[in-house]
């Protein structure tokens, strides 16, 4: 197919885009800057968006992007929760760096959540995209551990999923979303280099 003609298929897909899709992008946007701002209001928004995505990957048939929202749900709850109790204590938002402990536990989250989840795709489901799907889903876990715990890296691990998925949303015909992940990715290379000038102003 051609430019011209991946271009017009681009434009018909954004204008069927349903209202659904539109209020999970907006939740999702405002979720990432206020991430990125390291504000708590990113875990309220995020819930919002999320719950939303569960409804829109389960109908396109992203098996493992529907878990992984629910996952991002969880997250976000507990994430939310941490900070609420991190406040109490004093250590509110406290941004660090991974240690080793946790780039093990973050391999082994992409590790073994991409070999389930492809494994899985491919077995039980009618899923067109079992390796994409699971690589998209497998690094976000990871990337969302990361966030939930305040650590720099999680920037990385979130814009290698996002790079992945960019193209399969649109193969899927869910472009606005696809158009979020453009947005994702580039906050998120401005939230790892902000998050790094954070934590050197915490300890100054």
């Amino acid at each position: 197919m051609s430019l011209q003609g991946l271009a017009y298929d681009f434009t018909v897909q954004l204008m069927q885009t349903t209202i659904t899709e539109v209020i999970a992008v907006l939740f999702g946007v405002a979720s990432v800057v206020l991430a990125n701002r390291n504000n708590m209001l990113l875990y309220p928004t995020g819930i919002i968006s999320t719950g939303l995505y569960l409804y829109i990957m389960t109908s396109v048939g992203l098996y493992a992007e529907t878990l992984l929202n629910g996952y991002y749900l969880v997250m976000s709850i507990y994430g939310w929760a941490r900070w609420v109790k991190n406040k109490e204590d004093g250590s509110a938002a406290a941004i660090s760096y991974c240690t080793e402990k946790d780039w093990i536990i973050t391999a082994a989250i992409v590790i073994l959540g991409f070999t389930i989840l492809y494994l899985t795709l491919s077995t039980y489901t009618d899923s067109t995209v079992p390796l994409a799907d699971a690589l998209v889903s497998a690094f976000a876990w990871a990337g969302m551990w990361l966030l939930a715990k305040h650590k720099i890296e999680n920037w990385i691990l979130l814009n290698v999923s996002n790079f992945i998925a960019i193209p399969l949303l649109i193969y899927k015909g869910i472009p606005l979303t696809a158009l979020l992940t453009v947005i994702l990715f580039t906050v998120a290379m401005f939230g790892y280099f902000r998050w790094r000038k954070l934590y050197h102003l915490q300890y100054a």
